[in-house]
């Protein structure tokens, strides 16, 4: 079987004598390459019709014609499976192998065609036609140039695989013909068959010189890439060998220096400490477990340093350490009056617990969640728990969380792996039962890397925490001393499995005294302080404070009051420091100096009511807060427009008020069919922020029939609650809330829904004093309340018209 050694040498012979050359020749097939004229190569031949063909050549004048097959698989070819276009070769030496194969070294003479084929048994023999290369012109420049580029290029590819030397670059230089140029060159190209007997088949010099050119460049491009991965390889390899061999020499150093003894000694220490650390068994067995490993390891190994850091981690972790609770109650209770004004059910929550553990120091931790707008001091809460219990304080937040080993750590089959954000607070705090802190527990996300809500469950579940295991330990660690505090505002983002481990605590927002208390007692203290002035600098009045809440902030924490706050005493400390001595006394009629005209109008200098507007109220994560919706009524046919980037829900309770008002339309005295002739247009100011949920029923529906009797609403009057279309109104939530945002907005009345009754028990006595709030249980007992008069017949109006029946007395309301 012929097939072609891999030897990359430039093949060149001399042309031979010019001779007749023969016509009848034995064929023998060349599996794998194609044979070139002037080309010597070595064939091994195994079958035995290419067996009988060389012993046939050898017989005679040692002559063959040399023919590529189409399909290298082809066992036994036949005619049409081979090239008809070869080249006639002599047989230049031969060599019997033991098993019988033939061994032969052949070199091509010149191209010949097969014209017939004579014998196919038992080898071919075919007739030829010798093909006479056209002769080629005088080369001109272009022919020069092309002779030149493939000179070059190969003596850079054969540069790039090491083979150049000067009896190579002086066989290119010697061949002046094109022709011969090309023959020579394919000869050592690595091409693949077709591409090969291509070049074969083109008789025209040039043109063949171009067909190689073309090959040369692409072979020049894999050679150069070959040559880059080789030598990067080798400088892989010898940069391996070079840090093996500076290592062993460093270790030889060490050795004579008396440093290995320092890591023995290193080792030992290291063996003390978790023997010291009072490890459960488990963990102690695991310990001394990859202590053993990390002994036997090599230090600069990268599994080393691993274990190394893992058995840090084991040990900085407090396993049994604890802080000591401070059990007198009385002490605790002036602590957290001292640091918070009211929240009376946290306190008491906070010296209950202490009290059981009083009577049973083996208790578990509480898990508490507080829910509440902003800035109404929960996280501030959490230290002064803290302080209180005489425990240390640890707080994360999860805010925007969305990656399970946040909470449970990455596996130490990671790089970079580390425990998760629980065991790293237990190790900051060094203590096995701080206070912590978990922010913004409504926020967490997820994708997927996991749920970080469900590696929560494990955490804040008290008959699961006692064996929390974090992956990167992958040992049990005993969570259940830990007081575990979280915070959220809103709970409709909480999964249900979560909320169902916490005992929830709400902290609404703060009445108007309440920050009034709060900012002279706290706020105004710390700014002063945080500003670098004294008491005697800089002295805030009570109408000073209240102008502040009333006219620059409007919230339900205490946030905004305290930048306020904040703003005052910077431009103060300004003056100051540019050599100002005196004292600035802040009062209400100069508070507009410091922070620039008022943001919001006080009650006096509100409009009057108006036709179509009524006044709701909403619950949001930032607390309560007031919701204006306006209808105004316009001839058209009966359509209805709602706008104000309202919510599905909404949208559902503004046609349950339009249904329900024409139900009434008697009642209301509105003429038979008054929709049809009439459009109708809901807007909620505010358009560019998300609104959504039921209890605004009640409000769209006042709006809508105030709208179409052409009667007002009593601008002092709120109101929420959902609505059906019976006219029945139904609970809702956050009613704290939204009695706290009426009366930061001047609102004298609230209306509610009669089955929030309960609820009004945790407003506070000072808003229920200061804020009239009526129970109602339908909406004709809401219209009676809030329009100023009797519903009469209206044409319609557009939105802004003035109220049409004189406004009620006082005491009739």
């Amino acid at each position: 079987m012929p097939r072609r050694r891999n030897d990359d040498e430039l093949n060149s012979a001399a042309p031979p004598e010019e001779e007749e050359l023969p016509r009848h020749l034995p064929l023998l097939p060349v599996r794998d390459a194609v044979v070139f004229p002037y080309m010597i190569l070595p064939l091994f031949v195994t079958r035995e019709a290419s067996v009988a063909a060389v012993e046939a050549a050898m017989a005679a004048d040692q002559h063959v014609f040399l023919a590529t097959q189409q399909d290298p698989n082809v066992e036994a070819p036949e005619a049409e499976d081979l090239y008809p276009l070869g080249t006639v070769g002599v047989i230049m030496r031969q060599l019997k192998m033991p098993d019988g194969r033939l061994k032969v070294l052949v070199q091509g003479l010149a191209r010949a065609q097969v014209s017939a084929w004579e014998a196919t048994t038992p080898y071919f023999k075919v007739a030829l036609e010798p093909l006479a290369e056209a002769e080629a012109p005088q080369p001109g420049p272009a022919g020069e140039a092309l002779m030149r580029s493939v000179r070059e290029a190969s003596e850079k590819i054969l540069g790039l695989r090491g083979m150049l030397s000067s009896d190579v670059l002086a066989i290119l230089s010697s061949v002046d013909e094109p022709g011969r140029l090309a023959d020579l060159v394919a000869s050592n190209l690595r091409l693949e068959t077709k591409a090969a007997q291509a070049i074969l088949n083109e008789l025209d010099p040039l043109e063949r010189l171009r067909k190689v050119h073309e090959h040369l460049g692409t072979e020049l491009e894999v050679s150069t890439i070959q040559a880059r991965i080789q030598s990067e390889a080798q400088e892989e390899m010898s940069k391996t060998q070079r840090e093996y061999y500076l290592r062993e020499q460093l270790r030889a150093i060490r050795r004579e220096l008396g440093d290995a003894d320092e890591r023995h000694r290193e080792l030992s220490r290291l063996r003390q400490s978790l023997s010291e650390q009072g490890l459960p068994a488990e963990v102690r067995a695991e310990a001394l477990k990859q202590l053993g490993r990390l002994e036997q390891m090599q230090p600069e190994s990268a599994e080393a340093a691993v274990i190394r850091s893992y058995l840090d981690w084991i040990s900085d972790l407090p396993w049994s350490t604890a802080s000591r609770d401070r059990l007198d109650l009385k002490k605790a209770q002036a602590i957290l009056d001292e640091d918070h004004y009211d929240l009376i059910k946290v306190k008491e929550r906070i010296l209950e617990y202490l009290a059981v553990r009083k009577l049973n120091p083996k208790m578990k931790g509480p898990i508490l969640c507080f829910i509440g707008p902003p800035g109404v001091g929960k996280t501030s809460l959490g230290r002064s728990i803290a302080r209180a219990l005489g425990r240390k304080f640890v707080r994360i937040s999860l805010g925007g969380v969305r990656d399970e080993a946040e909470i449970r750590g990455h596996r130490r089959t990671y790089i970079g792996a580390m425990p998760g954000r629980i065991l790293q607070g237990i190790k900051q705090a060094g203590t096995n039962n701080p206070v912590f802190m978990i922010d913004e527990v409504d926020k967490v996300g997820a994708d997927y890397r996991g749920d970080p809500t469900s590696a929560l469950l494990e955490v804040l579940d008290p008959e699961q925490n006692y064996a929390f295991s974090d992956h990167y330990l992958n040992l049990p660690f005993d969570l259940s001393k830990v007081m575990f505090i979280t915070t959220a505002n809103v709970e409709e983002t909480i999964p249900d499995a979560l909320w169902d481990r916490m005992e929830v605590i709400e902290l609404s927002g703060y009445s108007e005294d309440d920050k009034l208390a709060i900012a002279r007692k706290f706020l105004i203290p710390r700014q002063i302080k945080e500003n670098g002035l004294g008491p005697r600098q800089i002295s805030f009045s009570r109408s000073a404070v209240l102008e502040a809440i009333r006219s620059y902030t409007r919230e339900a924490g205490l946030r905004n009051l305290e930048r306020e706050l904040g703003s005052v005493c910077r431009k103060a400390a300004r003056k100051v420091a540019e050599g100002d001595k005196g004292t600035f006394r802040i009062a209400g009629q100069n508070l507009h100096k410091y922070l620039g005209v008022p943001k919001f109008l006080p009650e006096e200098e509100r409009g009057e009511g108006e036709v179509g507007v009524a006044t709701g109220l909403a619950w949001t994560a930032a607390g309560g807060e007031v919701l204006r919706v306006e209808v105004s009524v316009v001839e058209g046919k009966g359509n209805l427009t709602i706008t104000g980037q309202l919510g599905e829900v909404m949208r559902e309770s503004a046609q349950a008020a339009l249904s329900y008002a024409r139900s009434r339309a008697k009642e209301l005295g509105l003429k038979k069919g008054f929709y049809e002739d009439l459009d109708l247009h809901l807007h909620v100011p505010s358009g560019a922020i998300p609104k959504d949920g039921p209890s605004a029923g009640v409000t769209i529906a006042t709006a809508m029939i105030s709208g179409l009797t052409g009667v007002a609403v009593r601008e002092d009057l709120a109101m929420t609650g959902e609505i059906t279309l019976t006219g029945k109104v139904l609970p809702v939530g956050g009613v704290k809330e939204k009695a706290l945002a009426a009366l930061r907005s001047g609102l004298k009345t609230m209306l509610v829904p009669a089955k929030n009754h309960k609820e009004l028990s945790e407003v506070p006595a000072k808003v229920r004093r200061q804020l009239q709030i009526k129970t109602v249980e339908h909406m004709d007992q809401v219209l009676e309340l809030a329009l100023v008069g009797k519903p009469a017949p209206a044409k319609a109006q557009g939105r802004g018209r003035k109220k049409t029946a004189p406004r009620r007395r006082k005491g009739k309301q």
